[in-house]
């Protein structure tokens, strides 16, 4: 049975002093209470709208807790049509200009870290991608052809993963993920065009995790990544299903589940996979096998991705979601790999080849994987090199909103202060403390 939201509540009771108070304090405690005692909104229909558990919207109605996750307050005020304004989200640590990272702007105050990251956006067209483009307005009834159209939008959106962290991106996936989740509850379909629009949320669900794990918000990517998962399994989409369960297998702690996501993944693997899926899928599965020391999988699943771009028909249409996987990309995965693994002999070579096609542009990603370019010359000594190459990623990760850059430097750093006479180290350490 489709999902019905609640009633909206009545415009008299959002202009309400008290209701507004409590909705700008995140008071939903109150906001519950309001919506029960004044518009007749039992805190089960609460609960289901919101995606909150029922005892934990009766537990916030009486004083027992409160809710503060962006995304439950997302949630509230989709379910409940308030304007966003109302909901008073608190600014990102990002956007704080007296968060540690960011300098300020002596002139007006702002902080130039953010504004350096939305000039890059500007320089490269991506402006216009931001949360101000207009979503087309939702109709009553959602044909194929509305579908397309929020497909198009959503691979738009998706450049901005390109140059921005997912610090900066979590707000706008999360946001089309919302909407498009509204749209399911409200309109109505013809069976294919709603197969179509729950394919497009397990999208959006993905790009939406995927920007909350390089935000720092890991729980938020999984709770997501699981919603994908259903809604891939609902929509018969076996290739955003694989890319679900390759999601989780990514974050998943325990590499032994990591690994067995991972293979899980690849079994949804058909005739009619795309090669680039299917590539996607198999290094995904090389990466936790490196990461579980299982050297001889982790070579076969390699094999098994770059066959999979080597055997590509010509002209062979590939979804936007896996677009970005090539032979660059997974060259550079390869010599993730080799790292995990403690082979930098055969790491270092194709890691170096791979990089000098990589461009700066991608800076996030570049940052990444010099990290990994940097553990192996550790391990083989080359001190030097290994500090250069770190200096290099610190520049490059400056002023990108993602946790991962500094998460996988930290350790490199560490094992470079052992080494802190030599003078190329000193000045990456300096680097280091200032970033």
């Amino acid at each position: 049975m489709p999902y019905q939201p609640p009633t909206a509540l009545p415009a008299d009771l959002l202009k309400d002093e008290e209701m507004q108070r409590a909705l700008a304090g995140h008071d939903f405690g109150t906001v519950f209470r309001l919506a029960r005692s004044r518009a007749g909104i039992a805190y089960a229909r609460t609960a289901e709208a919101c995606d909150i558990k029922p005892i934990r919207v009766g537990e916030v109605a009486r004083g027992q807790g409160r809710i503060t996750t962006f995304a439950k307050v997302v949630a509230i005020a989709d379910a409940f049509r308030v304007p966003g304004h109302m909901v008073g989200l608190a600014p990102r640590p990002w956007e704080d200009s007296g968060a540690p990272g960011n300098v300020n702007d002596p002139k007006n105050g702002t902080a130039v870290r953010r504004r350096t990251v939305l000039q890059a956006a500007s320089s490269v067209g991506l402006a216009a991608t931001l949360p101000a483009l207009h979503r087309p307005a939702s109709p009553l009834h959602v044909t194929s052809g509305y579908v397309d159209q929020l497909r198009q939008r959503t691979a738009r959106l998706r450049c901005l993963d390109e140059i921005l962290g997912g610090g900066d991106t979590y707000r706008v996936y999360l946001g089309e993920y919302q909407s498009t989740k509204a749209l399911l509850r409200d309109a109505t379909f013809t069976p294919e065009s709603r197969r179509r629009l729950v394919s497009l949320l397990a999208e959006q669900a993905q790009q939406a995790g995927w920007a909350a794990f390089d935000g720092g918000r890991p729980a938020d990517a999984e709770s997501l990544y699981k919603e994908s998962k259903a809604a891939a399994s609902e929509a018969d989409d076996s290739d955003l299903l694989g890319n679900a369960l390759a999601f989780l297998a990514y974050q998943a702690p325990d590499p032994q589940v990591a690994v067995e996501l991972a293979a899980n993944s690849c079994a949804t693997i058909s005739h009619s996979t795309p090669a680039g899926v299917r590539a996607l899928l198999h290094e995904r599965l090389a990466w936790a096998s490196a990461v579980a020391g299982q050297a001889s999988r982790t070579e076969k699943a390699l094999h098994a991705a770059h066959a999979a771009l080597e055997e590509q028909p010509v002209g062979e249409p590939q979804p936007d979601w896996a677009a970005w996987v090539d032979e660059t990309e997974l060259n550079i995965m390869t010599g993730r790999c080799w790292t995990e693994l403690r082979r930098p002999l055969r790491a270092v070579p194709v890691l170096i080849r791979a990089l000098d096609r990589y461009d700066d542009h991608h800076a996030r990603d570049k940052a990444l994987y010099l990290s990994w370019l940097a553990d192996s010359y550790l391990a083989v000594g080359e001190v030097e090199e290994a500090a250069a190459v770190t200096g290099r990623a610190l520049s490059l990760a400056s002023g990108v909103a993602s946790v991962r850059p500094r998460q996988r430097l930290t350790p490199v750093l560490q094992e470079l202060q052992q080494h802190r006479g030599l003078g190329a180290v000193q000045d990456v350490l300096q680097l280091a403390a200032g970033a």
